[in-house]
């Protein structure tokens, strides 16, 4: 089977956009450490292809989703290059991040993301889905995002089930077992990105997409 790009069905402008963010990204982590400075290099796969993974299914047009732990704007940013009709909140706790994302936003003109600066669990907005990138344990993320929910009335079978989206990698045992026993009703869907995109750096890394068939 051929692997699947995230690339593929990007406009020119969103490219740009893209690697516009990716030139920001590393001229201001000189400063200030959004991710692990021998990363930088491999912006490409390691930050935007990883982000833009979630992408593999879409987001309801006016669906608001929050990224719970933003840092510097992964997966918050390259998502709302890719979704210009979804609107993103990107959380994070480190008032120096939040202030990168905000400088992100505005010099690649995303109208479709805010940034909150705060702790997630005090967050105060709503919101239709959550995503994370490497935060914190299932458990966590999903009191947060149950916290915040709101239902949409129906979602098409090509979008993600409403629900939380995380990026996570190496032996999820535990954590899902932790999450499943305090809350045997959710259910969790496994993507495996090494399967997905074919890429070497991505075996054992997936996406866990979390809902709750209730509601």
């Amino acid at each position: 089977m051929t692997p699947w790009s995230p690339f593929d069905d990007l406009s020119p402008t969103q490219r740009q956009q893209l690697n516009a963010f990716a030139e920001e990204l590393a001229r201001i982590n000189k400063r200030i450490n959004l991710v692990a400075s021998g990363t930088i290099p491999h912006t490409e796969e390691r930050h935007l292809i990883h982000s833009l993974t979630l992408a593999h299914r879409g987001f309801p047009d006016g669906a608001t989703v929050a990224d719970f732990g933003a840092g510097g704007g992964l997966p918050a940013v390259p998502l709302a290059i890719r979704f210009p009709k979804v609107q993103f909140v990107a959380i994070d706790a480190v008032r120096k991040k939040t202030e990168a994302t905000r400088l992100f936003a505005r010099r690649l003109g995303l109208s479709n993301l805010k940034v909150w600066h705060g702790r997630a669990e005090q967050w105060d907005g709503s919101a239709h889905y959550a995503v994370s990138r490497a935060t914190a344990p299932l458990a966590d993320l999903w009191k947060w995002f149950e916290r915040v929910v709101e239902p949409l009335d129906s979602v098409r079978e090509n979008f993600w089930p409403q629900g939380l989206l995380a990026l996570k990698g190496g032996d999820l045992t535990k954590e899902i077992a932790a999450l499943l026993d305090a809350l045997p009703n959710l259910t969790i869907r496994r993507t495996d990105l090494y399967e997905l995109l074919g890429r070497p750096y991505f075996r054992n890394k997936e996406i866990l997409a979390v809902s709750d068939p209730k509601g």
